[in-house]
This record gives structure tokens, C-alpha cells and sequence, in this order.
């Protein structure tokens, strides 16, 4: 072989070598998790994952006369959390869940698990029900 052909392939290998050692990088950083605090905002961090079929029903709706969020759990009033969401009938409803006076410590496994089989987390109902939004939170 000549010279020529000789530092050819040797840089050719490194070149290989520097896009195995790329896709390696890469890979992991996809396998990386996202964690969420129970203090930050989904929506804040990552925006809105959907989209309305209606250009006039963009993720908002009025309730009692005010512009509101549809389906964004925020601090609540009277309950710990509340949400708006429409109902069968296309009435935007309140939701409140959750006890003010409580914290939730869903970062322990066995508190995690107890909840969920409690409230039939696996199964939880209509969006207009608290059982819906607090599993979802859980």
C-alpha cells in the first residue's frame, strides 16, 4: 500500500470511530429522564402536547363571564388544586380536588402505590370528576 492510501484509512477508521463515539453521546443523553417537581409548571416547561380541531376553542373558554384555561390544574381556592374543564354538554365546569391542609409525598414509592390502588388510579373515570385529575397529579 502507499503512503497516500495508508493515512486514508487511518483516517477514515478515526473518522468512524469519532461517529461511533457521537452516537454513544447521543444515545444516552436520549435515554435521560424528566423529572417534574411538584412546584413546576408541565406546560411552562414544555408547552402545550395537543391541539384543537376548533380554531375558536384554542385551550380557552369563558366561565361566570372570565377567560379561563381549559384542562391546567392551578392552586385552588377552596380546594388545594382546581381546573376548568367542558363537560358532555359543552359547559366549562370548575373542578376542585385535594385537601389544603395536606401534602402529598409522592416521591415515597409505597405512599405512591397505596394512593393509586385507593383511589382506582388505573381506571380513573371522566375528566369532570376529582378522581381523574388527582391521579393524574399522582
Amino acid at each position: 500500500m502507499s503512503e497516500l492510501a495508508k493515512e486514508m484509512k487511518r483516517l477514515r477508521d478515526s473518522i468512524v470511530d469519532a461517529i461511533r463515539d457521537e452516537e454513544t453521546i447521543n444515545s444516552e443523553t436520549v435515554t435521560n429522564e424528566v423529572v417534574i417537581e411538584d412546584d413546576q409548571d408541565f406546560h411552562e416547561e414544555f408547552g402545550y402536547l395537543a391541539f384543537s380541531e376548533d380554531e375558536n376553542d384554542m385551550f380557552e373558554a369563558e366561565y361566570q363571564g372570565r377567560k379561563v384555561k381549559l384542562n391546567k390544574p392551578m392552586r385552588g381556592d377552596v380546594k388545594k388544586f382546581k381546573v376548568y374543564v367542558k363537560n358532555d354538554k359543552g359547559n366549562v365546569i370548575k373542578v376542585s380536588f385535594g385537601d389544603p391542609n395536606m401534602k402529598i409525598k409522592k416521591s415515597n414509592p409505597a405512599r405512591r402505590k397505596s394512593f393509586r390502588a385507593r383511589h382506582n388510579c388505573d381506571n380513573p373515570g371522566p375528566k369532570t370528576k376529582a378522581r381523574y385529575w388527582s391521579c393524574r397529579k399522582w
